[in-house]
């Protein structure tokens, strides 16, 4: 079974993680194609915060939630600050900023869940989508780790997350690095390194560039879900670089700041799927 795969409905078209599928998690990572936006014509901006026409975002998230066959209302989101705050999502968070940033949940950069059939979405455009998985607790949860994010160790606190909350244990949980700047184009200096002790194996030095690094956040993130105790074995990497295919998902480095945002999306399907 491939880690990941595109597909699409209805013309909108996004990437998926078969496995997290068969465990019982939707989950879709959306792609910028036929969209409703203006702020980059044509393309399907799923983010209010980026300066795009509200009702155009609107559009498009339904247009998403159809292909889906989600409920628009319930899309569930955060203001994402680039910190390492979890928020969990009960009955009275569900549809957080599903039409407006004024009630989305503040301060937040990962949501976790174990309410059936309520899609988590949170926003990306080169940064580190974190998606996991635990199909006995029936718990889920999406991360947004760029580099501080990353460094803070985002995704250890959201496993934390879990197991606090839903008693989820590690070895249980299946994660997946959704499509994110990669190693070949993600360029940092000294001070990103600084912040990084005891991973720094994972900025490659640039030797006709002295004090600057490739940095690898692929596999800096599945190193700190392996010291948070997940298997090897459970961990999925998209593998796809969105600076080298940003004709297909949002970059904010290849497309200079003016960009939308992909939509990472993941619920528990209904109770039956996981009794």
């Amino acid at each position: 079974m491939q880690d990941f795969i595109i597909t699409q409905k209805n013309n909108i078209w996004w990437g998926m993680f078969p496995r997290l599928t068969q465990a019982g998690f939707g989950n879709a990572c959306s792609c910028r194609l036929h969209g409703e936006s203006d702020m980059v014509p044509g393309t399907l901006n799923l983010a209010l915060h980026v300066g795009d026409e509200v009702e155009l975002v609107l559009q498009n998230r339904r247009l998403f939630a159809q292909a889906l066959g989600l409920d628009a209302s319930k899309f569930t989101t955060c203001e994402q600050v680039h910190g390492s705050n979890v928020a969990v999502v009960d009955e009275a968070l569900v549809g957080a900023g599903a039409t407006t940033l004024a009630d989305t949940i503040k301060d937040t950069d990962a949501l976790v869940t174990n309410l059936a059939n309520v899609p988590l979405l949170l926003f990306f455009a080169d940064c580190v989508p974190l998606l996991f998985a635990d199909e006995r607790q029936g718990v889920c949860a999406v991360a947004h780790a760029g580099w501080r994010g990353t460094v803070a160790q985002i995704g250890r606190k959201t496993v934390e997350a879990m197991q606090q909350s839903f008693r989820s244990r590690p070895e249980d949980i299946v994660a997946a690095i959704g499509p994110s700047i990669g190693q070949c184009c993600y360029e940092v200096d000294d001070f990103v390194r600084g912040k990084a002790a005891g991973y720094e194996q994972f900025f490659a030095p640039r030797a006709e560039n002295p004090g600057k690094y490739l940095l690898d956040l692929w596999g800096y993130n599945r190193q700190v879900l392996l010291d948070a105790g997940l298997k090897a074995e459970n961990i999925l990497t998209a593998s796809v670089c969105t600076q080298h295919n940003h004709e297909m998902f949002c970059s904010y480095r290849a497309e200079q700041g003016k960009t939308g945002r992909m939509g990472v999306c993941l619920y528990r399907m209904s109770a039956g799927k996981n009794a």
